[in-house]
C-alpha cells in the first residue's frame, strides 16, 4: 500500500532502487535516513519497501525531508489474506516460483516458524507490488528483511545487497548470514567487529562484504557549546548532569548503570537523564527506587530528535554501557555515542563490540569492562569529581569524530557500491533460477 505518493524533483532517467526495511521510520535508525537522504542528494530514487509500521511517537526531520515512494508490506499475513493471495497466484503463474519454493523449503526445514511463512508470504507480496523499473534490491538488516528480499530477488530475477548493523549479525544463525551473503551481489556493514564476524562465517563470499562506518553529517548538528558548568559534584545543590540516550534493552546495559550510580558516594551530587522507551523502562524505574536513588534519575522516554540534542548540549557526562544481551544481540557502534561527541561531552561506555572503535580508553573517553557495575561507579566518580578531565575527554572526543568518523567517506563508497552493483563476481539471481534446484542449491551450500 502507498502511503506517499512523493518522488518529484528526480533526474530524468534515474534508475530506481527498492530499500527494504524492517520498519520504517525509526527514530533509533536515523543513520539509515541519513543515508537514503544523501543518497538522493546524489541523484538516486528509491522507493522504500518496510515490513511493518512504525512505532515511535515522533520522526527525525530527516524522514520529512527524504522524498522516497514508501509502501509497506502486512506485517502479518492475516492483516491482508487477498493482498498476499494476489502475489502467490501472481508468482505461480508469472515468476520463478520453483527455484524459490525450492529454497524456501529447504530453509524452513532448519526453522519451522511461523516468521519463515511470513517473510515467504511478504515476498510473494513484494515481488508482485515492485515497480517493474527496478532491478535491484538493497536491504537494511541481514535477519527478516533479508529473508523477505532475497526471495523477492529469486522470484523476479533482480540482484540484491545488504547492509548488517548489530543485532542481525549476532543472532541470525550462521547457515542463514552465510546463504545470504552468497547471494548478494554485495554486502556492507558499520563496525570492524561485524566485519570480522561477516568474513568468518561465510568463506569465500566474506570479500564481497565491505566495513563502511556510517559516521554523521556534521552540518545537521550545532556547535558544540563555548564552555561547560565547573561542577564537581561537591555541592548538592549543582548536582553533575549525566545522560543516558539508548532504548531500554539488556543490550544498553542499563541496569548496570543504575548499578554502578546506587554504588557512588552518598555525598556525591549527580542527577541521570534516560532518554529512549522500551521493554526494561518499569523494570529499571523499580530497580532504582530499590537501591534508593529514584529521586535522582528522570525518565523522558521518547524525544524528538531537537531536544534530544538540547539535552546533550545541556549535560556535563554521557554514559552508555553497551553489553551482550540474553539472545546474543549486542550494539554495533551507537551513533549516540558519536553524537555525544558533536557536543564535546565526555563519555563513559564499555569495550564492548564497536565501541572501542571510535573510544580509545583514557584518550577521548572512558571504557570499562561490559556488566562490571563496580568499574563502571569508579569511572563515572572520577569524572563527576573531575571537571577539566571531562573537558579534555570532551574535546579529544569531538576531534577523533571529524578526523575519522564523519560521513562523506563511508557514504562516497556506498555510493559507488550502488552505482556499480556488478562489481564482484557471483551468480545472478536470475542465472539460479533458470539454472534450477542444482544451481540454488550450490549457493546454498558454499562454506
Amino acid at each position: 500500500m502507498l502511503l506517499v505518493p512523493s518522488g518529484e524533483g528526480r533526474p530524468a532517467g534515474a534508475s530506481r532502487i527498492a530499500i527494504v526495511l524492517k520498519g520504517y521510520p525509526r527514530l533509533s535508525e536515523t543513520f539509515i535516513a541519513q543515508e537514503i537522504l544523501e543518497l538522493e542528494r546524489r541523484g538516486f530514487a528509491f522507493d522504500i519497501w518496510s515490513l511493518r509500521h512504525p512505532t515511535d511517537r515522533y520522526r527525525h526531520p530527516m524522514h520529512e525531508a527524504i522524498s522516497a515512494r514508501l509502501f509497506y508490506l502486512p506485517e502479518y499475513l492475516k492483516d491482508d489474506p487477498r493482498r498476499v493471495l494476489k502475489g502467490m497466484v501472481h508468482a505461480f503463474r508469472h515468476l520463478r516460483w520453483k527455484p524459490t519454493l525450492r529454497v524456501f523449503l529447504r530453509d524452513l526445514r532448519r526453522d519451522p516458524s511461523a516468521s519463515r511463512m511470513r517473510r515467504i508470504g511478504q515476498a510473494f507480496v513484494l515481488a508482485r507490488e515492485l515497480d517493474p523499473g527496478i532491478r535491484h534490491l538493497h536491504v537494511h538488516f541481514l535477519h527478516t528483511p533479508a529473508s523477505v528480499t532475497r526471495y523477492a530477488a529469486l522470484l523476479t530475477g533482480r540482484s540484491f545487497s545488504f547492509s548488517a548493523h548489530a543485532k542481525d549479525i549476532w543472532t541470525t544463525p550462521e547457515w542463514e548470514r552465510r546463504e545470504k551473503i552468497a547471494g548478494a551481489r554485495w554486502g556492507a556493514t558499520c563496525t570492524a567487529d561485524g566485519w570480522n564476524e561477516l568474513r568468518r562465517v561465510s568463506g569465500p563470499a566474506g570479500g564481497r562484504v565491505e566495513l563502511v562506518y556510517h559516521g554523521l553529517d556534521l552540518a545537521r548538528f550545532p556547535a558544540p557549546p563555548a564552555a561547560r558548568r565547573p561542577a564537581d559534584g561537591s555541592d548538592p545543590t549543582d548536582p553533575v548532569r549525566l545522560i543516558a540516550v539508548g532504548r531500554a534493552v539488556t543490550k544498553k546495559g542499563l541496569d548496570t548503570l543504575v548499578d554502578a550510580l546506587a554504588l557512588l558516594p552518598a555525598s556525591l551530587g549527580w542527577r541521570l537523564v534516560h532518554i529512549g522507551t522500551g521493554p526494561l523502562v518499569d523494570a529499571l524505574k523499580a530497580q532504582a527506587a530499590r537501591l534508593g536513588i529514584a529521586d535522582r534519575i528522570e525518565w523522558r522516554g521518547s524525544q524528538a530528535q531537537g531536544t534530544v540534542i538540547e539535552a546533550l548540549r545541556e549535560a556535563d557526562l554521557f554514559v552508555l554501557p553497551s553489553r551482550p544481551g540474553e539472545d546474543g544481540d549486542r550494539d554495533g557502534l551507537p551513533n549516540v555515542l558519536m553524537e555525544a561527541a558533536t557536543q564535546e561531552l565526555p563519555i563513559v561506555s564499555t569495550r564492548f563490540a564497536g565501541v572501542p572503535e571510535f573510544i580509545d580508553d583514557g584518550v577521548n573517553g572512558l571504557l570499562v569492562p561490559p556488566g562490571d557495575a563496580a568499574a563502571l561507579s569508579e569511572a563515572l566518580a572520577a569524572l563527576i569529581a573531575d571537571p577539566q578531565r571531562r573537558r579534555a575527554l570532551g574535546r579529544a572526543a569531538h576531534a577523533r569524530l571529524i578526523a575519522d568518523f564523519t560521513f562523506d567517506a563511508g557514504i562516497d563508497r556506498l555510493e559507488a557500491l550502488l552505482r556499480d552493483p556488478d562489481r564482484y563476481a557471483v551468480p545472478h539471481p536470475a542465472e539460479i533460477a533458470a539454472e534450477g534446484e542444482d544451481a540454488a542449491e550450490s549457493v546454498a551450500a558454499r562454506p
